[in-house]
């Protein structure tokens, strides 16, 4: 599918500098595609604080770099335990990764409409680990020409979101270019760490996004 350019966002979004202290960036706006396709852009992204949105640009920034990406043996057993679809049940993906009923979780109804839109007009993607028993886990981002920014995952089944990384880590490096692709992850946790990550600054983060946002998108 195609990706359909949403209506500009009524909002004056400007990109925070290089030496601004803090990862929360600003607060306010909308969560409307326009809004959201803009922010991503610039090298944010939302999460809600308290009832508002927060726009955040970490000082460190996690990547998974693409190349080289080399799976550990244990990742490479999770891919081949699962078999892997994109887009067949991205809100489903998205409930999972909300986790419904945990006070801790960020995700709520307002963020997973908001995806679900920028889903329909092509944006939002959904990469998912099946098993004989149905949906097993998976995670959620949106992709903007070479930027993938992985937003959350899941599982309900051993290792069934690391299957999915992998399969998007994959994904993207067919695409091509995957020295100037970007895969996202936002922040940097031993997880993360585990399936790759590691930390850059904001500037070099800005220089890699700009760069990879002159590239195809991977999903089209």
């Amino acid at each position: 599918m195609r990706p359909v350019e949403p209506s500009p966002s009524r909002w004056q979004l400007e990109e925070p500098p290089d030496d601004h202290p803090d990862d929360l960036w600003a607060i306010g706006a909308d969560l409307e595609p326009g809004t959201l396709l803009a922010a991503y852009r610039l090298g944010c992204f939302p999460m809600p604080v308290g009832a508002r949105i927060g726009w955040f640009s970490p000082v460190r920034r996690a990547i998974v770099p693409l190349e080289p990406f080399t799976p550990s043996r244990s990742l490479r057993r999770a891919r081949r335990r699962y078999e892997i679809r994109v887009d067949t049940s991205f809100a489903a993906v998205v409930t999972g990764c909300a986790r419904p009923g945990d006070p801790a979780s960020w995700i709520d109804p307002a963020i997973e409409a908001a995806y679900a839109r920028l889903h329909e007009l092509g944006w939002a993607h959904s990469v998912e680990a099946w098993d004989v028993d149905g949906l097993a886990g998976g995670l959620y981002g949106v992709a903007s020409g070479g930027l993938f920014a992985a937003e959350s995952m899941f599982h309900t089944r051993t290792d069934a979101s690391k299957a999915a990384f992998v399969a998007l880590a994959e994904c993207l490096r067919a695409a091509g270019d995957p020295g100037t692709r970007v895969l996202d992850v936002q922040w940097r946790t031993p997880h993360l760490v585990s399936l790759g990550a590691v930390e850059i600054t904001r500037a070099a983060y800005r220089r890699r996004l700009q760069r990879a946002l002159t590239l195809p998108d991977a999903f089209r």
